[in-house]
């Protein structure tokens, strides 16, 4: 029912080797050290297959399925190369991280991008940069030291719907392929073009390619709504806890704010990406 390649193991012991590495797996080192990470999820398992991830294998119990479509998932994954592996029930709610799980788990290769692999946004010898994804000149969106998994994957999440050409993490201090960042973002991790390099870096590549950089911070005087957001952007965005560093506030192009009317300063930083990326994407599309 479940395989269209070879037979598939059944694990029903909490002992197994393979059931203690999946639960290894949460934790950054191990993550590293093998060069994977975890991807729980019908919706995220899904995104990653169709964004041509190569899945290395995809655990699943069917006493915890939602629906009727796992099976077809299973089988796609498969076919895609993954080795495929049935858990029993107790053994899937020990690797899985959801409180309701939905029976399906996946190991995915981790990855690295530079920012040269951006550079197809811009065009050559000093032209005008190219369109990006949107159509339009290229849209980025880099933060600064995002500490929360869930922030980071919400972020990622509005970076797509919004329309980012790609999302730049500047001196992480949560790591991308944290199961909460891949739960959060519902898998749009696989469909953003994601880079994570140093401050200094991002903004010397950002100046030579003639991106405007507007960062977010409450001193700043001018709101974010009455700045210019067209054209070639990068919004910036600061850490929970401290905002932009002295470095970022220093070398942007325009600061600006969003207005707060009651007694909080700021808002959560995923919440004030949304609202500065869908004003950039309001001037963009060239609607009042």
């Amino acid at each position: 029912m479940y395989s269209v390649g070879p037979p598939i193991e059944r694990i029903t012991s909490l002992q197994n080797p393979r059931v203690k590495q999946l639960v290894k797996l949460r934790d950054r080192r191990p993550r590293d050290e093998a060069g994977v990470f975890l991807v729980e999820g019908y919706r995220e398992i899904r995104r990653a297959l169709e964004k041509g991830v190569a899945l290395q294998e995809i655990y699943f119990s069917p006493e915890w399925f939602l629906g009727e479509n796992e099976p077809a998932l299973i089988a796609q994954a498969q076919a895609a190369g993954a080795a495929a592996c049935e858990l029993a029930k107790d053994v899937f709610a020990k690797v899985a991280y959801r409180e309701r799980p939905d029976g399906l788990l996946a190991v995915a290769p981790q990855w690295k991008r530079a920012l040269s692999d951006l550079d197809h946004l811009f065009g050559k010898d000093g032209d005008r940069p190219a369109v990006g994804l949107t159509g339009k000149a290229p849209f980025l969106l880099v933060v600064e030291a995002i500490e929360k998994p869930g922030n980071l994957g919400t972020i990622l999440r509005s970076a797509d719907a919004a329309g980012c050409d790609a999302v730049i993490v500047c001196d992480p201090v949560t790591d991308i392929f944290n199961p909460n960042v891949v739960r959060a973002s519902t898998g749009v991790l696989f469909s953003v073009p994601l880079v994570v390099e140093e401050s200094t870096r991002v903004q010397a590549w950002l100046l030579e390619k003639g991106v405007r950089m507007v960062a977010t911070t409450p001193g700043a005087e001018k709101v974010y709504s009455d700045v210019d957001l067209r054209g070639p952007l990068a919004v910036v965005m600061g850490s929970e806890q401290y905002g932009l560093s002295k470095f970022w506030l220093a070398n942007c192009d325009v600061p600006v704010r969003i207005p707060m009317a009651g007694q909080a300063d700021s808002l959560n930083v995923a919440m004030a990406t949304i609202i500065t990326l869908f004003e950039a994407v309001r001037q963009r599309s060239g609607k009042s």
